[in-house]
């Protein structure tokens, strides 16, 4: 009886693994991101296409909203860490200084369920 049991254990396994669900790491790909740095809040109420003022990005990224990328395309692209150190944490602090900004963020870009993230390498102002 053990000896069945271990087997279809065995079985289960090679199903899952057949059936590729997949339980590692997501898969992102290397991009370059151009848009415009603001609060979150005001790119999905507002339907704005580029931020009021930097003050206005600034003083709601203090208050704690979180600053998004958004895109010339419209997208909105939320700057994440890289999880090879855990906890992640916000990056508003990484991107603050752009705040209002037009910017090119280069990065691992992750799509799930329509949402965006990047994991910025590098990024700066575009004029």
């Amino acid at each position: 009886m053990n000896r069945k049991r271990t087997l279809g254990m065995g079985i289960t396994l090679a199903l899952v693994l057949a059936i590729g669900i997949d339980v590692g790491r997501a898969e992102g790909k290397s991009s370059t991101v151009k848009g415009y740095v603001l609060d979150s809040a005001c790119a999905l109420t507002k339907n704005l296409s580029k931020p009021i003022s930097a003050d206005c990005a600034v003083a709601c990224a203090k208050a704690g909203s979180p600053l998004v990328i958004l895109a010339d395309d419209g997208t909105i692209y939320w700057p994440v860490s890289d999880t090879s150190s855990l906890p992640a944490k916000g990056q508003n602090d990484r991107v603050i200084a752009f705040a209002g900004q037009k910017v090119s963020a280069q990065g691992t870009v992750y799509t799930k369920g329509g949402s965006h993230g990047i994991v910025i390498e590098k990024i700066e102002a575009v004029r």
